[in-house]
C-alpha cells in the first residue's frame, strides 16, 4: 500500500471517524498508552518533565500558596506529578482526571495517600466538592473543552472555593491555536506510539474554524499490516485575552489577571501558554 491508495475513495470509506471533540483519552487502551508518555522524560508532549514542574511547583508555592497549607483541587491531575509535589510541601490535594491509567498510577506510586486523593472521572461531570483554597487545571486543558463547557467549568470551580480562594488556569494563546488550525498537512510512521502498540503510519489534517474560531485536528491511523484505518478528531477552542476575563468574571471571580506562564516578566508573541488567576 502506498499514498495513493490511501487518497482512494474506497480507502477512505472504510475509515472508521470518531465524531467525539477529544481523543478517546478514557478509553483503557489510549489510556495506558499515554501514560507511557507521561512517565517519559525525554519530551514534554504529555507532562513537562521534572525538572519543569518543580519550577511550577516553586512558583505555585511562591505566588499562590505562600500562606501555609493549602487544600487544593488538581483537575486534570494526570499521574499527580503536580500533587505529589504539593503535598510534599505539607498541602492536601484532590485530584481528579479523565484517564484510568494516570489515576490507577497516581494511586499505587503516591507517596503522600492520607493527603492525596485520586479520582478518576471527567471533570464536566464529576463533584469536586467545596472548601478548597486553591484550584489548578494545568497546560492547556481548558481549550479542548467548549465555550459552553469551559464557562460550566469556571462556575464548578468557583463554588469548590472558599471565600478569597484562589485559581491558576494554564491557557492557550490564541495565535498558538489559529496557528495550529492552518498548519499545513503532515504525516508519521511509527513502530509503536500513542495510536497504536503496532507498527503504523498516521495522517495529519487541520482545519481553523473563523467562525466559531477552534483549530480541528484530524488524525487518520493507518495499520501497517492489515492497512485498516481509524480517524480521530480533536477540537482545540481559542480565547482572547478579552475572553479568558470575561468568562472569568461572568463567573463570578474577582482580581481576574492574565499572568505571563510561569515567572517570565512578559507575555511575548512566540509564548505559547498564559495563567489566568483570579479569586472568589
Amino acid at each position: 500500500m502506498n499514498l495513493i491508495d490511501i487518497c482512494k475513495p474506497d480507502f477512505a470509506a472504510n475509515i472508521s471517524a470518531s465524531t467525539s471533540r477529544k481523543i478517546p483519552w478514557d478509553d483503557p487502551e489510549f489510556s495506558r498508552r499515554m501514560l507511557a508518555e507521561h512517565l517519559s522524560q525525554a519530551h514534554d508532549l504529555a507532562s513537562r518533565r521534572q525538572e519543569t514542574i518543580d519550577q511550577h511547583i516553586d512558583w505555585l508555592q511562591s505566588n499562590v500558596l505562600s500562606n501555609g497549607p493549602a487544600r487544593i483541587l488538581d483537575l486534570g491531575c494526570g499521574p499527580g506529578f503536580y500533587a505529589e509535589r504539593l503535598a510534599d510541601l505539607g498541602h492536601t490535594i484532590r485530584g481528579i482526571d479523565f484517564s484510568p491509567a494516570s489515576i490507577a498510577y497516581a494511586k499505587e506510586n503516591s507517596r503522600h495517600k492520607n493527603s492525596c486523593e485520586y479520582i478518576h472521572a471527567d471533570i464536566r461531570a464529576a463533584e469536586f466538592g467545596e472548601n478548597f483554597d486553591a484550584a489548578f487545571l494545568i497546560y492547556g486543558e481548558f481549550n479542548v473543552f467548549s465555550p459552553d463547557e469551559a464557562k460550566a467549568l469556571l462556575q464548578k470551580m468557583y463554588h469548590a472555593l472558599i471565600p478569597g480562594g484562589r485559581i491558576v488556569i494554564e491557557g492557550t494563546v490564541f495565535n498558538a491555536i489559529s496557528g495550529l488550525g492552518v498548519a499545513g498537512p503532515s504525516w508519521l510512521a511509527a513502530q509503536s506510539g500513542l495510536f497504536s502498540d503496532t507498527p503504523h503510519i498516521v495522517l495529519m489534517t487541520n482545519s481553523w474554524n473563523d467562525e466559531l474560531k477552534y483549530a480541528e485536528q484530524q488524525f487518520t491511523v493507518i495499520d501497517a499490516e492489515t492497512a485498516e484505518a481509524e480517524s480521530f478528531r480533536s477540537v482545540t477552542q481559542a480565547y482572547t485575552t478579552d475572553d479568558f476575563l470575561e468568562m472569568l468574571s461572568a463567573a463570578g471571580f474577582s482580581d481576574c489577571s492574565i499572568l505571563p506562564a510561569w515567572g517570565k516578566d512578559t507575555i511575548e508573541d512566540e509564548d505559547i501558554f498564559v495563567l489566568l488567576h483570579a479569586r472568589k
